[in-house]
């Protein structure tokens, strides 16, 4: 007879343990103003208010936070939202939910343990910001760090459609006849050569700058040092366009003819400096440079960061706009693409019972935590700020 590893009640029939039913939680959002220099989004819209409030959630907005992007006071209160004059009332919420980053005064307007929803902009930070929430055991997530299920980052990504596609209209609007501008009309008009247009890099944003650019019948250029992006973006756009690899003898030649270049190169610290001052000093007079990657560097030598209110600067005869944030122009579709992404998250994290539980149910939700009460838990900020960082897989499991 062999021996049992189990013992006689072990045998018997059990009763079946079920999951511990999860306790919805109400979520108390507060949006605040945005102060930052030429910030015009806001994170949701009246309709994305209107749904959380619908479901009980509670919202409060401070007053004049939603102008800028086309949406009143009086439509957030309709879709339930609380509207206050008090800015400290809006910080002192369990959840903050801002576009640009707090800053250190803001931060100290906040409650310990408070949730921090907002963009990160590593490049703009100082040390002084983690320490800063640290110090308040703040839980907080980055948008730019958000992940899809497909492993991509929907938060960049739609932001990089704005601006490629806002690129070319920009482009086009650059080139009519003003004290520069040498007249021309983007596009394809019979019997007259098409506007010829460089693009640099094929990633989402240099895809939706060539997607407009040909829907206006230009011809297109695009260069980059990745065959699959390459591959990939001829794919998206259903048909084949020039497209090369990054040498310079090429890309001088395309640059000496086209009259429009667009800079779309993300790079991991710093964008890479593609082209050079000598080449730009070849281009074509009037012709037009839009750098879009201009907030992580610019890829063109000659590139020097410009304002909303004064976007462009004549350089070798060569028109530049180097306008950084370029969705912000946009403020409104801006504001409805940031809105659609986060709200499916906040309830989400309603529906998991709490911010815990809902990074421990969803990995691209807990991809978007830098800091868990306190705790820096992202390597890549660790690394370049000095600090130290912990694995969040350890802290929750």
């Amino acid at each position: 007879m062999s021996i049992s590893p189990f013992t006689k009640e072990q045998l018997l029939p059990q009763e079946e343990k079920l999951e511990i039913a999860k306790h919805k939680s109400q979520l108390f959002i507060g949006i605040p103003k945005e102060n930052s220099y030429q910030e015009r989004r806001i994170c949701l819209t009246p309709d994305a208010v209107n749904s959380l409030t619908y479901q009980g959630h509670r919202v409060m907005i401070e007053a004049g936070a939603g102008v800028s992007s086309s949406y009143s006071d009086k439509e957030y209160s309709d879709a339930g939202a609380e509207i206050t004059q008090d800015t400290k009332k809006v910080f002192s919420c369990p959840m903050i939910l801002k576009v640009e980053p707090p800053t250190v005064s803001e931060i100290e307007m906040m409650n310990p343990k408070t949730i921090l929803i907002s963009a990160i902009q590593l490049k703009t930070r100082k040390k002084t910001y983690f320490e800063a929430l640290s110090r308040k055991k703040i839980t907080s997530l980055a948008f730019e760090y958000l992940k899809d299920t497909d492993g991509s980052y929907p938060a960049v990504k739609s932001l990089s459609e704005i601006a490629g596609t806002a690129s070319i209209l920009i482009a086009a609007e650059l080139m009519i006849t003003n004290e520069f501008g040498k007249g021309l009309l983007f596009g394809n008009i019979t019997g007259v050569a098409p506007t010829e247009v460089v693009i640099l890099g094929a990633g989402t944003a240099g895809e939706f700058a060539a997607r407009t650019a040909l829907g206006l019948g230009a011809s297109v250029k695009v260069f980059d040092n990745s065959i699959t992006k390459l591959r990939r973006l001829q794919n998206n756009l259903n048909q084949r366009i020039f497209t090369s690899t990054i040498q310079q003898k090429s890309l001088l030649k395309a640059l000496r003819r086209c009259d429009v270049a667009i800079g779309a190169m993300r790079g991991q610290e710093r964008c890479p400096i593609i082209v050079t001052e000598t080449m730009v000093e070849h281009m074509k007079k009037a012709a037009v440079i839009v750098d879009i990657s201009i907030d992580t560097g610019g890829c063109f030598e000659t590139s020097e960061v410009t304002t909303h209110e004064k976007p462009t600067y004549v350089k070798h005869n060569v028109l530049h706009y180097c306008v950084p944030n370029i969705p912000s122009r946009y403020s409104k579709t801006a504001s409805l693409s940031i809105s659609n992404i986060i709200t499916p998250y906040l309830l989400q994290i309603a529906e998991d019972g709490g911010i815990e539980s809902a990074i421990r149910c969803n990995n691209g939700l807990k991809n978007g935590v830098y800091l868990y009460h306190g705790i820096l838990t992202n390597k890549a900020i660790g690394e370049w700020f000095d600090l130290p960082d912990n694995d969040i897989n350890l802290i929750v499991f």
